[in-house]
């Protein structure tokens, strides 16, 4: 389990492709620092698996499911990448409970600078919009934030509306930080809602009941 809080802007060093999955290795010097064979390590909200470590860097598998629901397969040598090690039972959940699962793709559509921040807004999938509600939690690329704004339900069903988006505001700590400070209109983001929603939904549907 993550919290959405970044520890290293960590680059990919080499991405192998494969006929059904990829094989990366990353530059991370801070999260392998304790880091052994078969740890867990977020990459741009993707869990990895630690498949080897030297000098620095970690290798890890990712396989063909991951790659479709993910932008990881889109990396090249030399993009940077948002990495954060397992939460332990003793730290601080600073910021929401994340599985490192992505449940898909967003699109930055817009950047509306501020004094000391910006607004992003991110096109999401319609089957994810019924999970992002103004002042939830959602995880963009790894990076645990607020959803300062988002678009009426109703975008999803009718088609003579935009595409379903939220907004979130971002300080300058995440600007400079993480891969984020860098996403230009157009790119691809990944997105993980609140799990919390999607239990609450299964059990609403079968009436609170086994």
């Amino acid at each position: 389990m993550f919290t959405g809080i970044i520890e290293e802007l960590g680059a990919v060093e080499t991405i192998e492709q494969l006929p059904d999955s990829a094989r990366v290795t990353v530059r991370a010097p801070l999260v392998t620092s304790d880091a052994g064979h078969g740890a867990s390590i977020a990459v741009n909200g993707v869990c990895l698996t630690v498949v080897s470590l030297a000098d620095g860097t970690f290798t890890a598998d990712v396989m063909r499911e991951t790659l479709d629901r993910s932008s990881l397969g889109r990396l090249g040598p030399g993009d940077p990448v948002n990495l954060e090690r397992p939460v332990r039972l003793q730290d601080r959940l600073g910021g929401h409970v994340v599985q490192g699962h992505v449940d898909g793709m967003g699109t930055v559509l817009t950047r509306t600078p501020g004094e000391r921040w910006e607004v992003v807004r991110i096109a999401l999938p319609a089957a994810l919009r019924r999970y992002v509600v103004e002042k939830g939690s959602v995880t963009v690329d790894g990076v645990s934030l607020t959803v300062s704004a988002v678009s009426a339900v109703s975008a999803v069903s009718d088609a003579r509306t935009e595409s379903p988006w939220f907004e979130v505001s971002l300080i300058p700590t995440t600007l400079e930080l993480t891969t984020l400070g860098r996403a230009r209109p157009g790119s691809p983001v990944n997105l993980e809602v609140d799990v919390l929603a999607k239990y609450v939904e299964t059990l609403l549907a079968h009436g609170g009941t086994r």
